[in-house]
Formats: C-alpha cells, sequence, structure tokens
C-alpha cells in the first residue's frame, strides 16, 4: 500500500499531564509504530490536551504550568504538539466534547490545505490566443481527512465502566465514530473489560491495542511524591520540565491538598443530573 493510500491518524491525548512524563510521550511513540506497523495507517500529529482547572482533580496544579511544561516536553518533537483549548475552557469540558473540537479543526485544515487551485494559462501557440481549460477551473485533489483516535492507557479505558464518570452516549461517540489507541500497562486486561462491555464490544475493531514490552510504569502520582519528598525525578521526566518544576517550586504537601474537598468535575455533573 503506497503512502497515499494509508489512512492519515491524529492522535489526541487528553489528561492532567501533572505534570507531563517521559512515559506520556512515550505512548505516543508506541501508537505510531503500532499504527503504522499494520502497514494501513500513516500517523501525521500527535496532539496533547491538558484538562482545565475546573476539573477539580486532587493535587491538580494550575494549567498554566501544565501547559508550559507539556510545551517544554514537546520541544524537540516535530509532529507532537501540545493545544491549550481545552485548559482555557471556563468549565470543564467532557472528553468526548474535547475530541469532536479537534476532529472539525482537521476536516476545516483539511479543506483548505487539499484543494489545489489550477489557473488556466495560455499554451504554447499564443498567436492562436487560445486558452485550453479543463471543464472546471481547478482541480480538486481532495483527500479524506485524518482521522482522530484517542490515545489513552488501559486505565481510562477501564475507567468507561465507572459510574457516573462518563455518560455512554459519550463512550459511543469516542469509541464508534473515532476510535482509540489504548497503550496497555502490566497488571491490566483491557482485552478482557472490552469483552464485558457491550459497547467496546461492538466497536472493538475501532480500538487498537498497543502493547508495550519494555514495560515503563512511570506515574506522575509517583512523581509528585517523589517531588514532594526532595527526591530526584530527573530521566522520568524531560530535563527541561525538571528545571521548570525547581524553578517555580511546583508540587509540595501543600499543592497535593489542593481540591482535596471538591467533587470530581464528572461526577459532580453526572450525578446531580440523575
Amino acid at each position: 500500500m503506497s503512502s497515499q493510500e494509508k489512512t492519515k491518524v491524529v492522535l489526541l491525548a487528553c489528561g492532567s499531564f501533572n505534570p507531563i512524563t517521559n512515559m506520556h510521550l512515550r505512548m505516543f511513540e508506541l501508537a505510531r509504530d503500532h499504527l503504522e506497523d499494520t502497514g494501513r495507517y500513516r500517523v501525521v500529529k500527535g496532539i496533547i490536551s491538558p484538562v482545565g482547572d475546573s476539573y477539580k482533580k486532587k493535587g491538580l496544579i494550575e494549567a498554566s504550568h501544565r501547559l508550559e511544561m507539556a510545551r517544554l516536553a514537546t520541544l524537540n518533537s516535530d509532529w507532537i504538539t501540545v493545544d491549550d483549548w481545552e485548559s482555557q475552557q471556563l468549565e470543564w469540558v467532557e472528553t468526548a466534547k474535547v475530541v469532536r473540537h479537534h476532529a472539525e479543526l482537521i476536516s476545516s485544515e483539511n479543506n483548505n490545505d487539499d484543494v489545489d487551485t489550477v489557473k488556466c494559462g495560455k499554451r504554447r501557440k499564443l498567436e492562436q490566443n487560445t486558452i485550453i481549460c479543463q471543464s472546471s477551473s481547478y482541480i480538486n485533489t481532495k483527500e479524506d481527512p485524518p482521522r482522530l483516535n484517542l490515545l489513552c492507557g488501559a486505565d481510562v479505558l477501564e475507567s468507561f465502566g465507572v459510574p457516573n464518570l462518563w455518560k455512554p452516549e459519550d463512550i459511543e461517540e469516542i469509541v464508534g465514530r473515532y476510535g482509540v489507541a489504548c497503550i496497555t500497562r502490566c497488571g491490566s486486561d483491557p482485552e478482557k473489560f472490552i469483552n464485558q462491555s457491550d459497547v467496546l464490544y461492538k466497536h472493538r475493531k475501532n480500538i487498537h491495542m498497543v502493547r508495550e514490552w519494555v514495560t515503563n510504569e512511570i506515574s506522575a502520582t509517583h512523581v509528585r511524591r517523589a517531588l514532594r519528598r526532595g527526591q530526584s525525578v530527573r530521566y522520568l521526566l524531560p530535563d527541561p520540565v525538571v528545571r521548570y518544576i525547581q524553578e517555580h517550586s511546583l508540587y509540595s504537601v501543600e499543592s497535593e491538598q489542593k481540591n482535596d474537598n471538591a467533587i470530581l468535575a464528572p461526577f459532580q455533573r453526572y450525578t446531580s443530573a440523575n
């Protein structure tokens, strides 16, 4: 299959990124390798979308810091970018809406970029004053827009089963309309969960299971704990991120208590709606 025939894919990762770790970045590389190894896909872009402050997760520091750390982490990447749309919203935005937002942007960009307008010109025999044109004033070489996949860990996939954390219609939209690239983790069994979920089983062909054979259990929770205790986190995070954390004195005992008594935004929204 030629490069032009392959389906273009954009990977979108939503999450706290509190802070962004090397494993977050590694997930993009793993997913790209897996998809392109099938011979059917060509990954053209990766997007990191940090959640907004209104998510109210315990220990979640300000989005401005998380955005800047993500930007620093991706400075050397030629295909992974950071988007601030989600984090700049005044209220928490459901993941399905974030996915939909980026899918619409991708489609809009594709419509603008993939039309090649070829103006009619005079041919060699100018003396004949004849202009040879095609039946239309332009040649439309418009391609299908890239397919957007939500990139996540197995824990996110399994969280679909947590009551009041996700709306059923949002799960249906994310998995059925867009698709998921899921990175497996040690101790998780996403295949079993897919088999037990009617919605996920229905759309199982849209779920790409990406196995990490070189296990890496870097966790942002563990990183924050090490930082609170004054321990080194070098080689767990990109060096520019480590320096940023040190310069701004982030992740203290006090910051970990932020939102301690708050109700997580989806629980607050969906529980009150029931």
